[in-house]
């Protein structure tokens, strides 16, 4: 059985640059992921902030052994930001699109897709596939099986699974941490760095609901996929992908790492998981067909 292999995915929230530096650095020396994502993906304001870093980073990751991929932004809305696409979409390090608009900036050229955009069924995968997609990590509401039936449609590329983290849900042409402070998009004050997981939004009754990060809307919850690698190989499934939080991510990688070379069950790794300070209760609905806030363990 071929081993499944660990992705870092792009970090969705405005962190400053001393953190970026601090958490890269950490995943660069103590973890065994094969794969990290760098790179602004949720809004383009931010970009200023981090852009800088990023180089110092990436020699870092390398260094470490890891494979970076830069990611690009999920819903360009200026010139500007689109250029910037162009300009990662040219680099010879591999690249991942979470728009379509940036596929002919990288059409021919290995790239990865990422779950925002839109892969629901076998003939969007294998067009993509006859672009350049060597991976393909899906939307985050597909369940096991269907992933399973696209992948097998398409056993050139690698499929990639969500499996760690607030699922991201959509994007908005309206910032929502500007909102609640008052501010207009355009003079938002970067409020969002206020909340480094996201900020938790419950319903009237005090139920948890979602969580925004800016322009973004993700689950209140922590999806954690946890299955025995068999299931993950028999859908030919080849990758799980983890989303940075500001939880001990080196403790998660490692606990991924031991499920996916069978030192630890699915039940010991979520109970491993739990024992961190995660912003949110553990789930994993949306990979089993339930609905996304539920637990399939508990089903």
């Amino acid at each position: 059985m071929a081993r499944v292999a660990l992705t870092l995915g792009p970090l969705f929230f405005h962190w400053p640059a001393e953190r970026l530096r601090n958490f890269y650095f950490r995943i660069a020396d103590e973890t065994s992921l094969e794969r990290v994502h760098v790179g602004e993906v949720v809004c383009g304001k931010r970009m200023p902030f981090s852009d800088p870093v990023w180089p110092e980073i990436i020699e870092r990751l390398e260094r470490g052994g890891k494979e970076v991929v830069l990611s690009t932004l999920a819903a360009p809305a200026t010139v500007r930001e689109r250029k910037a696409i162009a300009e990662l979409c040219a680099d010879g390090r591999l690249v991942e699109i979470n728009d379509i608009t940036a596929l002919p900036a990288r059409s021919g050229r290995p790239f990865v897709t990422g779950p925002f955009l839109n892969v629901y069924n076998e003939a969007t995968a294998r067009f993509l596939a006859r672009h350049g997609a060597a991976t393909i990590c899906p939307p985050v509401e597909l369940s096991l099986d269907t992933v399973g039936t696209i992948a097998g449609a398409c056993p050139e590329v690698g499929f990639e699974l969500f499996a760690f983290g607030r699922l991201p849900l959509a994007l908005s042409g309206r910032c929502y941490h500007a909102r609640l402070h008052g501010l207009h998009k355009d003079s938002c004050q970067f409020t969002c760095e206020q909340d480094p997981d996201g900020l938790a939004v419950d319903t009237l009754d005090d139920q948890p609901f979602l969580a925004i990060n800016g322009v973004q809307t993700l689950s209140a919850q922590i999806h954690s996929l946890l299955v025995e690698p068999a299931e993950l190989a028999a859908r030919n499934i080849r990758r799980l992908r983890l989303s940075p939080h500001g939880c001990d991510m080196v403790e998660v990688a490692r606990t991924y790492r031991d499920l996916v070379e069978e030192r630890q069950d699915p039940e010991g790794a979520r109970f491993v998981l739990s024992c961190l300070e995660l912003p949110g209760t553990l789930v994993d609905g949306y990979a089993h067909g339930l609905a996304g806030s539920q637990l399939a363990a508990r089903a």
